[in-house]
């Protein structure tokens, strides 16, 4: 049975939470603060985290969590639940080792499904990698069955729907995916401007090992490509 911790201080909320996981067949703890949930870790890590980012008097305590428990393990799957939807939260926390970063309008099947994600990918990680899984192009690699992207052989640490964005454009260079496409592939349902900052975030983070890229081309009026 998978553990998971979810560190949250509204107790409605936190609770809620908890028993959607145990009857989908987790097992659940339920910490209010930083400093408890620390400790938890400390004595065993979860297969799981799910961490809001203001946590009772520390406005920024679920950051500090998530440093701690990048720390204590380079792959337990760490994913930022908020009702913070900035870029500048989005970013900070993904550059803080999370896997992902929803907000709490998600709906509970979106969750599910976004936690099923990071446990296969998680599982996957532990594969061998199979050569028929590898897409590359140019300086590009991804390897589907570990959900992994690589530019010019350095890791793009990306979410689940970032993956999936960047996988969608790279299968089929050249040809013009719309927002919707985007959504499909990503198996999300967001709005316009969502999808906008989806892209914006995934240019940034390949920008970190190439001021110079530009393969993710704004078609307007039509979506996106990725240009050769």
């Amino acid at each position: 049975m998978k553990k998971i911790v979810i560190v949250e201080d509204e107790t409605a909320i936190r609770e809620n939470y908890m028993d959607v996981l145990k009857k989908h067949g987790y097992d659940v703890r339920g910490y209010e603060n930083r400093p408890d949930a620390q400790a938890a870790f400390e004595q065993q890590l979860p297969d799981l985290a799910i961490i809001d980012i203001g946590l009772q008097d520390e406005i920024d305590g679920g950051f500090t969590l998530c440093q701690s428990l990048r720390a204590m393990s380079p792959t337990v799957p760490i994913i930022f639940l908020t009702a913070r939807d900035s870029d500048f939260d989005t970013v900070c926390g993904l550059r803080m080792g999370a896997d992902d970063y929803l907000t709490k309008d998600i709906s509970l099947p979106h969750l599910m499904a976004r936690i099923a994600a990071l446990f296969r990918r998680s599982e996957l990680m532990a594969t061998p990698t199979v050569q028929d899984t590898l897409l590359e192009r140019g300086p590009l690699t991804i390897d589907k069955n570990k959900m992994q992207v690589f530019w010019q052989q350095q890791l793009i640490e990306l979410t689940v729907t970032e993956f999936w964005m960047v996988y969608a454009l790279a299968k089929r260079p050249g040809h013009v995916k719309s927002r919707h496409d985007l959504m499909d592939e990503a198996r999300v349902v967001v709005d316009d401007s969502t999808i906008t900052s989806h892209i914006k975030r995934i240019r940034k983070k390949f920008m970190l090992f190439d001021n110079d890229f530009d393969c993710i081309n704004t078609v307007y009026g039509m979506g996106y490509r990725w240009g050769a």
